[in-house]
Protein backbone atom coordinates (compact mmCIF):
# COMPACT_ATOMS: atom_id res chain seq x y z
CA UNK A 1 0.00 0.00 0.00
CA UNK A 2 2.79 2.43 1.03
CA UNK A 3 6.42 1.54 0.46
CA UNK A 4 9.62 3.55 0.88
CA UNK A 5 12.77 1.99 -0.63
CA UNK A 6 16.09 3.55 0.39
CA UNK A 7 14.52 7.00 0.58
CA UNK A 8 16.64 10.01 1.49
CA UNK A 9 15.67 13.67 1.45
CA UNK A 10 18.17 16.52 1.55
CA UNK A 11 17.09 20.13 1.16
CA UNK A 12 18.95 22.76 -0.84
CA UNK A 13 20.39 24.29 2.31
CA UNK A 14 22.10 20.97 3.08
CA UNK A 15 19.69 19.87 5.83
CA UNK A 16 19.10 16.12 5.78
CA UNK A 17 15.47 15.36 6.60
CA UNK A 18 15.54 11.60 5.87
CA UNK A 19 18.40 9.15 5.51
CA UNK A 20 17.96 5.78 3.77
CA UNK A 21 14.42 5.12 5.03
CA UNK A 22 12.83 1.75 4.27
CA UNK A 23 9.27 1.04 5.34
CA UNK A 24 6.26 -0.90 4.14
CA UNK A 25 2.68 -0.35 5.29
CA UNK A 26 0.14 -2.94 4.22
CA UNK A 27 -3.47 -2.42 3.19
CA UNK A 28 -5.72 -2.08 6.23
CA UNK A 29 -2.97 -1.37 8.78
CA UNK A 30 -3.18 1.29 11.48
CA UNK A 31 0.28 2.78 12.02
CA UNK A 32 1.52 5.44 14.42
CA UNK A 33 4.49 7.54 13.28
CA UNK A 34 6.24 8.92 16.35
CA UNK A 35 9.36 10.89 17.17
CA UNK A 36 10.54 14.30 18.36
CA UNK A 37 9.83 17.50 16.45
CA UNK A 38 12.12 17.76 13.45
CA UNK A 39 12.70 14.00 13.30
CA UNK A 40 11.29 13.64 9.79
CA UNK A 41 7.62 12.74 10.32
CA UNK A 42 6.29 15.69 8.32
CA UNK A 43 8.76 14.99 5.51
CA UNK A 44 7.45 11.43 5.20
CA UNK A 45 3.90 12.77 4.92
CA UNK A 46 4.90 15.39 2.33
CA UNK A 47 6.64 12.73 0.26
CA UNK A 48 3.55 10.50 0.29
CA UNK A 49 1.41 13.47 -0.78
CA UNK A 50 3.91 14.32 -3.51
CA UNK A 51 4.42 17.77 -1.99
CA UNK A 52 8.13 16.95 -1.93
CA UNK A 53 10.30 14.62 -3.98
CA UNK A 54 12.99 12.40 -2.46
CA UNK A 55 16.64 13.09 -3.20
CA UNK A 56 17.19 9.35 -3.51
CA UNK A 57 15.06 6.21 -3.46
CA UNK A 58 11.59 5.17 -4.56
CA UNK A 59 8.13 5.56 -3.06
CA UNK A 60 5.19 3.37 -4.05
CA UNK A 61 1.48 3.91 -3.44
CA UNK A 62 -0.01 0.58 -4.37
CA UNK A 63 1.71 -0.45 -7.59
CA UNK A 64 2.57 3.11 -8.62
CA UNK A 65 6.09 4.48 -8.26
CA UNK A 66 5.10 8.06 -7.42
CA UNK A 67 8.67 9.31 -7.74
CA UNK A 68 8.25 8.93 -11.52
CA UNK A 69 4.76 10.42 -11.81
CA UNK A 70 4.45 13.49 -14.04
CA UNK A 71 3.08 16.70 -12.56
CA UNK A 72 -0.22 16.50 -14.44
CA UNK A 73 -0.97 13.16 -12.78
CA UNK A 74 -0.24 14.28 -9.21
CA UNK A 75 -3.89 15.27 -8.49
CA UNK A 76 -4.97 11.72 -9.35
CA UNK A 77 -2.34 10.28 -7.01
CA UNK A 78 -3.55 12.52 -4.20
CA UNK A 79 -7.10 11.24 -4.58
CA UNK A 80 -5.85 7.96 -3.13
CA UNK A 81 -4.94 9.70 0.12
CA UNK A 82 -7.25 11.50 2.54
CA UNK A 83 -5.52 13.94 4.90
CA UNK A 84 -6.54 15.25 8.31
CA UNK A 85 -4.55 18.17 9.71
CA UNK A 86 -4.17 19.51 13.25
CA UNK A 87 -5.56 22.91 12.24
CA UNK A 88 -8.71 21.52 10.53
CA UNK A 89 -8.59 23.85 7.46
CA UNK A 90 -12.36 24.16 7.12
CA UNK A 91 -13.91 26.79 4.86
CA UNK A 92 -15.55 29.30 7.24
CA UNK A 93 -18.23 30.50 4.81
CA UNK A 94 -19.55 26.99 4.10
CA UNK A 95 -21.72 24.76 6.29
CA UNK A 96 -20.53 21.40 7.54
CA UNK A 97 -22.41 19.72 4.70
CA UNK A 98 -20.94 22.12 2.13
CA UNK A 99 -17.39 21.68 3.44
CA UNK A 100 -17.63 17.93 2.93
CA UNK A 101 -19.48 18.19 -0.38
CA UNK A 102 -16.78 20.55 -1.68
CA UNK A 103 -14.21 17.75 -1.42
CA UNK A 104 -16.36 15.74 -3.83
CA UNK A 105 -17.13 18.64 -6.13
CA UNK A 106 -13.46 19.36 -6.83
CA UNK A 107 -12.93 15.79 -8.09
CA UNK A 108 -15.98 16.03 -10.35
CA UNK A 109 -18.36 13.79 -8.42
CA UNK A 110 -21.95 13.59 -9.65
CA UNK A 111 -24.49 15.54 -7.53
CA UNK A 112 -26.41 12.32 -6.87
CA UNK A 113 -23.24 10.71 -5.48
CA UNK A 114 -22.64 13.78 -3.29
CA UNK A 115 -26.18 13.61 -1.92
CA UNK A 116 -25.61 9.96 -1.04
CA UNK A 117 -22.08 10.11 0.38
CA UNK A 118 -22.13 13.28 2.48
CA UNK A 119 -24.95 12.18 4.84
CA UNK A 120 -23.27 8.77 5.12
CA UNK A 121 -19.94 10.15 6.34
CA UNK A 122 -21.69 12.67 8.59
CA UNK A 123 -23.37 9.72 10.28
CA UNK A 124 -20.02 7.91 10.58
CA UNK A 125 -18.50 10.82 12.51
CA UNK A 126 -21.71 11.41 14.52
CA UNK A 127 -22.40 14.89 13.11
CA UNK A 128 -25.67 14.44 11.21
CA UNK A 129 -27.38 16.96 13.48
CA UNK A 130 -24.71 19.58 12.68
CA UNK A 131 -24.96 19.34 8.89
CA UNK A 132 -26.16 22.91 8.39
CA UNK A 133 -24.03 24.58 11.05
CA UNK A 134 -21.06 26.77 10.14
CA UNK A 135 -17.54 26.13 11.50
CA UNK A 136 -17.76 28.98 14.03
CA UNK A 137 -20.73 27.19 15.63
CA UNK A 138 -18.72 24.02 16.31
CA UNK A 139 -16.44 22.84 19.09
CA UNK A 140 -12.83 21.85 18.43
CA UNK A 141 -13.69 18.18 18.44
CA UNK A 142 -16.54 18.77 15.99
CA UNK A 143 -14.17 20.69 13.71
CA UNK A 144 -11.89 17.66 13.63
CA UNK A 145 -14.78 15.29 12.92
CA UNK A 146 -15.77 17.44 9.95
CA UNK A 147 -12.16 17.37 8.74
CA UNK A 148 -12.13 13.57 9.00
CA UNK A 149 -15.46 13.29 7.14
CA UNK A 150 -14.11 15.53 4.39
CA UNK A 151 -10.95 13.39 4.14
CA UNK A 152 -12.84 10.12 3.72
CA UNK A 153 -15.88 11.18 1.67
CA UNK A 154 -14.19 10.19 -1.60
CA UNK A 155 -13.35 6.75 -0.14
CA UNK A 156 -9.54 6.97 -0.38
CA UNK A 157 -7.73 3.72 0.48
CA UNK A 158 -5.27 5.65 2.66
CA UNK A 159 -5.93 8.19 5.43
CA UNK A 160 -3.08 10.28 6.83
CA UNK A 161 -3.72 12.06 10.11
CA UNK A 162 -1.08 14.65 11.05
CA UNK A 163 -1.36 15.36 14.80
CA UNK A 164 -5.19 15.14 14.66
CA UNK A 165 -5.58 15.32 18.45
CA UNK A 166 -2.90 17.94 19.10
CA UNK A 167 -5.30 20.82 19.85
CA UNK A 168 -7.94 18.78 21.69
CA UNK A 169 -8.62 17.97 25.33
CA UNK A 170 -8.09 14.31 26.35
CA UNK A 171 -11.75 13.28 26.29
CA UNK A 172 -12.34 14.84 22.88
CA UNK A 173 -9.10 13.33 21.59
CA UNK A 174 -10.28 9.83 22.51
CA UNK A 175 -13.53 10.46 20.67
CA UNK A 176 -11.51 11.30 17.55
CA UNK A 177 -9.45 8.13 17.98
CA UNK A 178 -12.64 6.06 18.11
CA UNK A 179 -13.66 7.58 14.77
CA UNK A 180 -10.26 6.80 13.24
CA UNK A 181 -10.35 3.26 14.61
CA UNK A 182 -13.80 2.73 13.11
CA UNK A 183 -12.61 3.99 9.72
CA UNK A 184 -9.67 1.60 9.91
CA UNK A 185 -11.97 -1.31 10.76
CA UNK A 186 -13.86 -0.58 7.53
CA UNK A 187 -10.65 -1.27 5.58
CA UNK A 188 -8.93 2.11 5.24
CA UNK A 189 -5.18 2.17 5.87
CA UNK A 190 -4.42 4.79 8.55
CA UNK A 191 -1.06 6.48 9.13
CA UNK A 192 -1.10 8.87 12.09
CA UNK A 193 1.77 11.14 13.08
CA UNK A 194 1.49 12.03 16.75
CA UNK A 195 3.15 13.11 20.00
CA UNK A 196 0.26 11.69 22.06
CA UNK A 197 2.06 9.10 24.18
CA UNK A 198 -1.05 8.04 26.12
CA UNK A 199 -3.03 7.32 22.96
CA UNK A 200 -0.23 5.31 21.33
CA UNK A 201 0.39 3.27 24.48
CA UNK A 202 -3.27 2.38 24.99
CA UNK A 203 -4.17 1.56 21.38
CA UNK A 204 -1.37 -0.98 20.89
CA UNK A 205 -1.06 -0.55 17.15
CA UNK A 206 2.05 -0.71 14.99
CA UNK A 207 4.53 2.02 15.93
CA UNK A 208 7.25 3.38 13.65
CA UNK A 209 9.66 5.64 15.56
CA UNK A 210 11.85 8.08 13.69
CA UNK A 211 14.77 10.13 14.99
CA UNK A 212 17.14 12.39 13.05
CA UNK A 213 15.67 11.21 9.76
CA UNK A 214 16.13 7.50 10.45
CA UNK A 215 13.73 4.77 11.53
CA UNK A 216 14.99 3.59 14.90
CA UNK A 217 12.13 1.26 15.83
CA UNK A 218 9.26 -0.53 14.07
CA UNK A 219 7.06 -2.65 16.32
CA UNK A 220 3.73 -4.41 16.12
CA UNK A 221 1.55 -3.42 19.08
CA UNK A 222 4.24 -0.94 20.05
CA UNK A 223 4.50 1.88 22.59
CA UNK A 224 5.44 5.53 22.14
CA UNK A 225 8.85 5.09 23.69
CA UNK A 226 10.75 2.54 25.72
CA UNK A 227 11.98 3.40 29.17
CA UNK A 228 15.75 3.68 29.27
CA UNK A 229 17.19 1.61 32.08
CA UNK A 230 20.22 3.13 33.84
CA UNK A 231 22.71 0.55 35.05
Amino acid sequence: MIQFINVSKEYKNGAKALSNVNLSIKKGEFVFLVGPSGAGKSTIIKLILKEEDPTEGKIYLGDTDITKVKNRKIPYIRRKVGVVFQDFRLLPNKTVYENIAFAMEIVGAHPKEIRRNVPMVLSMVDLSRKAYCYPDELSGGEHQRVAIARAIVNSPPILIADEPTGNLDPETAWGIMEVLRDINRRGTTVLMATHAKDIVDVMKKRVIAIESGKIVRDEEKGVYEHEISHI
